[in-house]
């Protein structure tokens, strides 16, 4: 694989802090523990962690350009959480919009000259969706306990056996479905970008970027509104019992 300029800064200066990385989920040391995915993910975090020292000081009374931005895209998904889940949606916000923007960000970066995206690599969008997983099962047991779990086995005790491992199939296929449309489509994206660079370097590619930028927002957009459908049914799942 081709180490991009960051991933080569980060691997001859950083690689000590990469390996303990490794060695916290079992992996041995590796001689440049850093790869292309890992290095533009922690420039993410890192730009987004800096936006308000970048744009200044956020004010109710005099609200700049960017916070305009931020909060016409809260008060969109806010309005989306609210119609999709219904009661209590607003606790879960936070993670959505968070969300929303990661994956974002993380797509246009391969717009950048020498960046790639992210999440055109398989263990970014599983790491995604895992979280997403985590999080809407996480709050249908905390809101329900035992008989969120039930839920699984459905409401006739005698065909039990038959609809909880189905249940149960269709519970775990959701973070595969969320990783391979969202790696999928930024794979290929990227690859028909860079592919129409190469034959036709002047004017073309810009309609390819454009296209580009497009499918960064919709699939932001897909995987979030997924979640809220995700975490709506686990909710209303506690509400019924």
């Amino acid at each position: 694989m081709h180490e991009l300029g960051i991933t080569k800064l980060f691997n001859d200066h950083l690689a000590g802090v990469g390996n303990w990385f490794l060695s916290l989920v079992g992996w041995g040391p590796a001689e440049r523990p850093w790869t292309n995915y890992m290095a533009i993910e922690i420039l993410v975090v890192l730009f987004l962690l800096s936006l308000p020292l970048l744009f200044g000081r956020f004010s109710v009374d005099r609200p700049g350009k960017m916070q305009q931005i931020f909060e016409m895209l809260w008060e969109g998904l806010d309005g989306l959480a609210h119609d999709i889940i219904g009661h209590g949606y607003s606790s879960y916000v936070p993670f959505f919009v968070t969300a929303f923007i990661f994956i974002l960000i993380s797509n246009l970066s391969g717009i950048i000259p020498a960046f790639e995206s992210p999440t055109m690599f398989p263990p970014v969008p599983l790491g995604l969706a895992l979280g997403s997983f985590l999080f809407f099962n996480y709050h249908g047991l905390r809101q329900n306990g035992f008989n969120y779990v039930k839920h699984f086995a459905g409401p006739i005790w005698w065909l039990s056996w038959f609809i909880f491992p189905l249940e149960l199939l269709s519970m775990c296929i959701r973070p595969v479905s969320l990783t391979v449309r969202l790696y999928a489509n930024m794979l290929a994206g990227e690859q028909v970008t860079l592919g129409f660079m190469a034959l036709i370097p002047v004017l073309v590619p810009v309609v390819f970027m454009a296209l580009h930028v497009f499918v960064s927002f919709v699939q932001a957009f897909i995987f979030t509104v997924l979640s809220m459908l995700y975490v709506g049914e686990a909710v209303e799942h506690a509400e019924e019992h």
